[in-house]
């Protein structure tokens, strides 16, 4: 249940990153300062924050539960990555290099999981 569960959160995210690049790439507007600006962003990012904690809670069981080759602090920077590439998406005030690490690095966790959680469907 925990492994279905998680690979439908971790695919969700993996189409979150790309969408969030290409809205990065395609923002080329100042970030805007005002409160319908901030209302609609919160909006459109609550959900994502939502997915990305519950995300982080089954990765962090699965990692302590399965002896992956993820770390506990791994799945925790990630999070916290994801979180930083969500709000850069929409405020666009870092260069596209520091962007594209953050990226990377999320994408590359979420790859290594899915790796693993299809591994381990195998075996069972």
């Amino acid at each position: 249940m925990i492994m279905q569960r998680l690979t439908e959160l971790t695919t969700k995210l993996v189409k979150q990153l790309e969408s969030l690049k290409q809205r990065y790439e395609k923002n080329d507007e100042q970030p805007k300062n005002d409160r319908a600006f901030f209302e609609f962003v919160k909006n459109e990012t609550e959900p994502i924050f939502t997915l990305i904690e519950e995300w982080e809670g089954l990765a962090q069981k699965f990692v302590e539960q399965q002896g992956s080759f993820l770390h506990s602090h791994q799945i925790t920077s990630t999070r916290e990555n994801m979180e930083a590439l969500l709000l850069h998406s929409y405020y666009v005030d870092t260069r596209k290099r520091s962007y594209m690490e953050l990226y990377k690095s999320c994408y590359y966790i979420y790859d290594q999981l899915l790796q693993e959680l299809q591994n381990e469907n195998k075996t069972l």
